[in-house]
């Protein structure tokens, strides 16, 4: 399982080449907001590259914010990205498939939030974060179009829209009091 928690990410930049191959096979009888739907899981794979790409990400966040220490594991990436982001745009595609086409703001607000993150660290910090350059060129305009999208779609209620905010905006509290609580242990322990 090691390997597998170090190396997820190249197997993820693989499977997301493949889906983005695939996309006009799966989804050329769908409406326009289900193919956005569908793009965020190849696209977050990509921005996963840039990110985790030679363990980039954890390494940043180790040497920013732990002084050092392995604040952020292998084990606690892989977690985070394969079912708070892969799982989670999963059900997001499934439910807006099957039940309603507003829970495709899951997966938009998944990458709208997760850029401003990026963004955000990049300013108070002043400097590049691993994956930054995809979620202001790719993220920022696939989630705003797909939010655009499904805004288009007769007898959507806004409702969804709030809802995909607080999954995304729960998913990234999630992973900053994981991190705190961690930092916590480590300074105790």
């Amino acid at each position: 399982m090691n390997k597998i928690f170090t190396d997820w990410v190249y197997g993820g930049l693989l499977a997301g080449c493949l889906l983005l191959f695939l996309f006009p096979l799966f989804t050329i009888a769908w409406p326009t907001y289900m193919k956005l739907c569908y793009l965020t899981l190849p696209v977050y794979m990509i921005h996963q590259y840039e990110e985790w790409g030679q363990d980039r990400f954890r390494i940043f966040i180790n040497q920013h914010i732990a002084n050092g220490k392995d604040l952020l594991t292998h084990q606690a990436g892989f977690v985070i990205n394969i079912f708070g982001v892969w799982g989670v745009i999963a059900i997001s595609l499934y439910l807006a498939y099957y039940f309603e086409p507003g829970y495709a703001a899951i997966a938009a607000f998944l990458v709208l939030v997760n850029a401003l993150v990026h963004i955000a660290a990049a300013l108070v910090l002043k400097m590049y974060n691993p994956g930054l350059l995809t979620a202001i060129f790719l993220f920022l305009p696939l989630g705003s179009y797909l939010v655009y999208s499904i805004n288009q779609v007769q007898g959507v209620d806004v409702d969804y829209q709030y809802f995909g905010l607080l999954v995304a905006v729960a998913i990234h509290v999630g992973i900053v009091l994981y991190l705190l609580a961690r930092k916590r242990s480590m300074i105790l322990g």
